[in-house]
């Protein structure tokens, strides 16, 4: 005979003769629930860690921990002069491009002054010259007059002319400057922006990491924000159990904090990605009906249910002698095992409900 066999025998025979006799149970009929056990930690909604879009020195914290906060509402404001002032120099700038354009002492109204005064010199310019020329084709006057009034006639129109081409142009070029300005203003703006750090959405300010006078980096954080009355639970699932665990599982949850209480919650979501320090996978459910009070970082314990079944033989795990075999007042009888839960196990069939079972 092979020696593990050998081995094994003797292991179920000592184990058989070592029971206690007086601690026996009966098979008995109840529902059991097969579950997957997994860590928990409780989180706000939408938890996430704002950072400031550049380096500085905290200038001013507006939020305090604890306060409900708008979206776009400023949350701390980073010092440097720098923005500031290339915000109020751009401002000058479209302030001076826009009255360039449109003001009282624009360019243009000289320039339409101009015009004007060049439209009347050719109106009379015009009037003189077809006087002297009604005039020559009657031969009267001389031929000097008649040129003379001719060239100041055509310099009147090409006077007039490129004034007005160059008040075209002028324009043309006080708009470009105009929306130049408009687009420096705004960039100043964004520059500026970027030294306020502001809330994403409406939520929560959970913590605030600086103060006054600290150096701020671009790679910590400044301060975390969630949803202020939604929570979420984050669980950590063992490998060997993500298998079997499905998005819409109900999940049973004790908290530490809530000692002796079982919360009911639905499995919402299943990170495919593994965390390979821990080896675990992390999933996440919501309360059908949250406690009244619930803190960031509550921690507590979660029962994934897998399969639940009504009116089935059970017997407490710690009575199984190994896999499958169970001692009777006969000797080990072996049986067929289903469901199972922290502390009892299914009996398929092998024994009923009228045998009496020993502890090993």
């Amino acid at each position: 005979m092979p020696l593990r066999l050998i081995f094994n025998t003797f292991l179920i025979l000592l184990i058989a003769s070592c029971g206690n006799d007086n601690e026996k149970v009966k098979p008995h009929l109840a529902t059991i629930t097969e579950s997957v056990y997994a860590s928990l930690t409780v989180q706000p909604d939408s938890l996430y860690n704002a950072h400031a879009a550049v380096g500085g020195i905290v200038a001013r914290v507006y939020a305090d921990e604890g306060t409900i906060v708008d979206k776009g509402e400023k949350i701390m404001q980073i010092t440097n002069d720098a923005p500031e002032l290339n915000t109020e120099k751009a401002k000058l700038a479209l302030e001076l491009a826009r009255d360039n354009l449109k003001g009282n002492a624009a360019v243009l109204k000289e320039l339409k002054e101009d015009i004007e005064a060049a439209r009347l010199r050719l109106r009379q310019d015009s009037v003189n010259f077809y006087r002297q020329k009604k005039l020559w084709e009657q031969n009267v006057g001389t031929r000097n007059e008649y040129d003379t009034r001719e060239t100041a006639y055509e310099i009147s129109q090409k006077n007039l002319q490129a004034l007005r081409s160059r008040y075209q142009r002028t324009r043309n070029e006080l708009e470009t400057q105009l929306e130049q300005a408009k687009v420096n203003y705004k960039t100043s703006l964004v520059a500026s922006r970027d030294y306020t750090v502001m809330s994403e959405f409406r939520g929560k300010v959970y913590s605030i990491y600086k103060e006054p006078g600290e150096l701020v980096s671009l790679q910590e954080p400044v301060a975390s924000i969630g949803s202020a009355g939604n929570f979420i639970i984050e669980m950590l699932i063992d490998e060997v159990d993500i298998a079997r665990v499905e998005v819409g599982q109900q999940v049973l949850i004790t908290l530490d904090a809530y000692e002796g209480k079982v919360y009911d919650a639905i499995l919402t979501k299943i990170y495919p990605q593994k965390n390979t320090r821990t080896q675990t996978f992390t999933a996440e459910a919501v309360f059908k009906e949250p406690p009244g009070i619930l803190y960031p970082g509550l921690s507590g314990e979660a029962n994934i249910v897998i399969r639940k079944k009504s009116n089935a033989v059970i017997i407490p795990r710690n009575y199984l002698v190994t896999e499958n075999r169970v001692k009777t007042k006969e000797g080990l009888l072996e049986v067929k095992t289903g469901l199972y839960s922290m502390e009892n196990i299914e009996i398929v069939s092998g024994l009923d409900t009228s045998t009496y079972i020993y502890k090993p």
